[in-house]
């Protein structure tokens, strides 16, 4: 009767450390989506994917066209001193399987441009740093929120491992720091049709 009952136990027990380890690997996929997960904060956008490293992808439609964009977005390592909360990041976006444009948004005010461009745009130079080339770049200035970034530099952006941007703020330069390794260069290649390029410098 004792062994009958212990058997019970012993079965009951096995049962109960079954169902609590699946529960656990069930939580733990649960979690890892979760981290490969972003909130979009566009309506008509599908939540963020991971894209490889720290780079997350977004999907969506234009409703009058049927245009279909995608949007690449990497967020900074650190944060620049007008706001602790928000990231600066980069947003790499493309139409139909063509390279659109890329914004950089330093999460703060920019300081006033300091160059005009090609057709009298508003600019501000900037100094870049890809892996160990040092450039300078005159980016479009947007509304004193967001810089355009050239085709040139993202290409060398998508390659890297390191990237920095130092910009002027209105408390003066701020450097924003970007680890950009890991980003699944096929999927850039197939929604893009952008290709890595070696970094080039001033020096």
């Amino acid at each position: 009767m004792k062994t009958s009952h212990c058997f019970h136990l012993q079965k009951r027990f096995t049962q109960t450390s079954a169902s609590i380890a699946v529960l656990v690997l069930v939580c733990a996929a649960v979690l890892a989506v979760s981290a490969q997960t972003v909130f979009s904060p566009y309506q008509d956008e599908s939540d963020g994917l991971g894209a490889g490293g720290k780079w997350f992808v977004f999907h969506s439609e234009d409703k009058m066209t049927g245009a279909k964009k995608v949007r690449f977005e990497l967020l900074s390592d650190n944060y620049l001193s007008e706001d602790p909360d928000y990231k600066p990041r980069i947003e790499l976006t493309c139409t139909n399987r063509k390279y659109t444009y890329t914004d950089f948004n330093p999460g703060i005010r920019l300081g006033p441009p300091n160059r005009p461009g090609f057709w009298g745009q508003p600019q501000m130079e900037v100094m870049v740093r890809v892996d160990n080339a040092h450039s300078h770049h005159g980016w479009n200035w947007i509304r004193g929120r967001f810089l355009s970034m050239d085709k040139g530099t993202t290409r060398e952006l998508i390659g890297a491992r390191i990237f920095k941007v130092e910009i002027r703020g209105r408390n003066g330069p701020e450097i924003a720091e970007f680890s950009p390794a890991g980003l699944d260069l096929g999927r850039v290649k197939q929604a893009c049709d952008l290709t890595p390029k070696k970094p080039s410098s001033d020096d």
